[in-house]
């Protein structure tokens, strides 16, 4: 029986593909490992798949290792899978060419990531997949968690059928890390669903000595073509193939999927094409301008290769006059993106085609929120709509972006928004996960947490985004408009614009060891007439010492978490602090009861030591105290300084003249100081051992020297040693 629960895309994919699964070659890279990851310890823990058997799971060294066995293991006809994303996708291309070419049923789940090209980025874009499509893969497309888990079961179903291998893809970060309530299959669910008649037939196509076959021919011009050609019904075959099971899903589950499914006004005369998490975005921001009387549609593309045009066409309605496509990758030189390529070449053979325009998004994880989408639709609406254009940035060079509209709040409404500010290593993302899995696993509430780090990892900034409402949470896109702020850290109030979004009557939470008498003093001027025009709930809360006292050092989680369903309103506090309590002996059981004392002390602790701070009348007209201003080189002022303060997305396409190849300069490390230490050493040079021991073991000659040297020494060493 399936079951609700609380999880990420990568879970959501492992899931659906351990299943099938019977040989797992896996090499791990972000954001794709925690499929692998999850693969390995159900096998390790004894979890069996549909054919109750443990998976065999291979970690080899590199990506054309792993591809390479997953190869091996179908020829010899194991059912076999394998997790992967950017780089690592492209190193396994020769391999995807042999195995589509020799019909063998495999399944590549990829986190899609961009590709290193002036820069390495390990954030989510298509451009990875994109460089695929070549290879006689089928590429099926995910856009939120629920999908990530019913399309990855699709995809096992229909290469078993089909014997053509599948690439299930779905975006890096933003639906790979995003966690989302979903429906769980139920593995016997999935029993029901596959062809057995099709998986026998596989299996006896093994390469076997007892009837052996020759494969991997070199062949000459005479037959080469003709048998590449002999191949075209096996890939004709899938379309049909991929909505067949969907539509066996659909009878199980109750969700139905289309090849291309159309969301929207049914006479629409403007629609966008596209796939991926946009396409919540997209709802979202139809759902908002259908009050407002726009008649609007989407069509979400889940099975991209082999492009069905006749599908494609069925699911557009006959009144649109205008379509949009958007593509999140780039091909330079390319007369425009693959997608939208395609949309043209399906309406080639129309008298009076729709007018048809590409656009790119989102590369590298560009957040993209409802106000891009409606520039999108308002630009379809132009007499000439503008071609080749871009969204989320702004290209003041070659002059592609569309003006951004102004912020809109699109959520559904009752839907509570949150904004945490922690620093990596000290507990926030993972205590956001708790609250997130505590809200989703005992309440009706829809639940989204989605989490930003940066590439300094433990030292980094965290940025947790969560929302929890009534309604379906169709935001796959950063938390902009906040009910709560919380900051974890009080260097960052002197970093970041901390409560830009927060809206009027929010709440805004600071960790801080200062009195509320301190405040006035140590809070920037911005923050306090923010809080101040904006009648901002405002708490303060010393986690730190709370913390400490109650033996978990630096680990501040419990105590924030605390106050997080204290004062987040999602929850009756009571209820989710029992709730909070119990998942603490879940997560730290296997540690001892130590340290869950101290964790639930923690817990009990940071209720009573909220403050919440009387705010004076006078922070409306704080004023900035004016510092001098520093001679820093032009990188550090106009680009580095920017993007520490969390404003790199409005930096314009021009601030990069003369940087086109990825160049940066060196040495701008010394211009950070972060100041983001929760705690500083103090050297005690009276109990300092070292240099009294050092200068027993030197030369007379050199410590006489030395001692001459060092005039401003602190006069409280005890330099009564005989040198002799």
């Amino acid at each position: 029986m399936n079951k609700f629960e609380s999880m990420d895309g990568n879970k959501a994919a492992a899931h659906a593909s351990y299943a099938f699964t019977e040989v797992a070659s896996i090499f791990p890279i972000t954001p794709s490992t925690p499929m692998a990851e999850e693969v390995d310890q159900w096998s390790a823990h004894g979890k069996k798949n549909i054919f109750d058997q443990e998976v065999k799971v291979i970690e080899m060294q590199s990506e054309a290792g792993a591809i390479g066995t997953m190869r091996g293991a179908l020829q010899a006809g194991s059912l076999a899978s394998t997790y992967t994303a950017s780089q690592g996708l492209l190193l396994m291309i020769p391999n995807l060419f042999k195995m589509a070419g020799e019909l063998l049923p495999g399944v590549l789940h990829v986190a899609a990531r961009a590709i290193a090209s002036h820069a390495l980025s390990i954030y989510g874009d298509h451009q990875d997949v994109m460089a695929c499509r070549q290879t006689g893969v089928s590429l099926l497309a995910s856009s939120n968690v629920q999908e990530t888990m019913d399309l990855g079961v699709i995809a096992h179903l229909s290469a078993i059928q089909s014997r053509i291998p599948f690439i299930h893809f779905f975006d890096g970060f933003r639906t790979s890390h995003e966690i989302q309530k979903i429906e769980k299959i139920d593995y016997e669910v999935i029993k029901k669903l596959i062809d057995y008649k099709a998986l026998e037939e596989f299996r006896n196509r093994a390469l076997n000595p007892e009837h052996p076959v020759i494969r991997g021919t070199a062949q000459n011009p005479d037959i080469y073509f003709q048998q590449r050609e002999s191949q075209n019904p096996y890939f004709l075959a899938v379309p049909d193939i991929v909505q067949s099971n969907m539509d066996k899903l659909a009878q199980v589950t109750g969700r139905k999927y289309k090849l291309f499914d159309y969301y929207g006004d049914k006479d629409a005369e403007y629609i966008i094409v596209a796939m991926g998490s946009v396409t919540d975005t997209i709802k979202e921001t139809i759902n908002y301008l259908k009050t407002k009387g726009e008649k609007l549609g989407l069509i979400t593309v889940h099975l991209y290769r082999p492009f069905s045009e006749k599908h494609l066409l069925e699911a557009i309605p006959l009144t649109v006059k205008k379509i949009a496509v958007l593509d999140r990758t780039k091909e330079p030189g390319s007369p425009g993106e693959p997608l939208y390529l395609d949309l043209v070449k399906a309406y080639k053979n129309y008298d009076s085609p729709p007018l048809i325009v590409g656009g790119r998004y989102g590369l590298s994880s560009k957040d993209t929120r409802p106000p891009q989408i409606i520039a999108v639709f308002e630009n379809l609406k132009k007499s000439e709509p503008k071609d080749n254009f871009t969204i989320g940035i702004v290209d003041d060079v070659t002059n592609t972006s569309l003006p951004e509209e102004d912020i809109v709040n699109t959520s559904p409404e009752g839907t509570i928004s949150c904004r945490i500010y922690g620093l990596g290593s000290d507990g926030t993302v993972g205590a956001n996960k708790t609250a997130i899995k505590i809200i989703g696993d005992n309440t009706k509430l829809h639940v989204q947490g989605y989490f930003s780090y940066d590439s300094k990892k433990s030292g980094g900034t965290t940025i947790s985004h969560l929302r929890f409402g009534k309604e379906a949470i169709l935001s796959p896109y950063l938390v902009f408009n906040a009910d709560y702020i919380a900051c974890h850290n009080k260097s960052f109030l002197c970093h970041y614009d901390m409560l830009k979004g927060l809206k009027k009557g929010g709440t805004f939470v600071l960790n801080c060891p200062w009195s509320e008498n301190e405040l006035d003093e140590k809070l920037p001027a911005p923050i306090k007439r923010y809080i101040a025009k904006n009648n901002i709930d405002f708490y303060i809360i010393d986690a730190m010492e709370i913390a400490s006292d109650v033996g978990l050092g630096n680990r501040i989680n419990m105590v924030m978490q605390a106050v997080f369903f204290k004062l987040a309103n999602v929850l009756p506090v009571d209820q989710a602090l029992n709730y909070l309590k119990n998942d603490i002996e879940t997560m730290y059981g296997n540690k001892g009861s130590d340290i869950v004392e101290k964790n639930k002390s923690a817990v009990s602790k940071s209720i009573d030591a909220l403050i919440k701070v009387k705010v004076p009348s006078q922070w409306a007209e704080a004023e900035e105290e004016k510092l001098a201003i520093k001679d820093e080189p032009d990188f550090v002022k106009n680009i580095q300084r920017v993007m520490a303060r969390n404003e790199g997305d409005e930096l314009p396409v021009s601030a990069f003249k003369g940087m086109e190849d990825g160049t940066f300069p060196s040495g701008t490390t010394s211009y950070e100081k972060r100041g983001i230490a929760p705690l500083v050493p103090e050297w005690q040079i009276d109990n300092c051992m070292l240099l009294p021991c050092l200068i027993l073991l030197m030369p007379k000659d050199e410590v006489l020297r030395g001692l001459t040297l060092c005039l401003k020494m602190p006069q409280s060493l005890d330099w009564d040693y005989k040198l002799e």
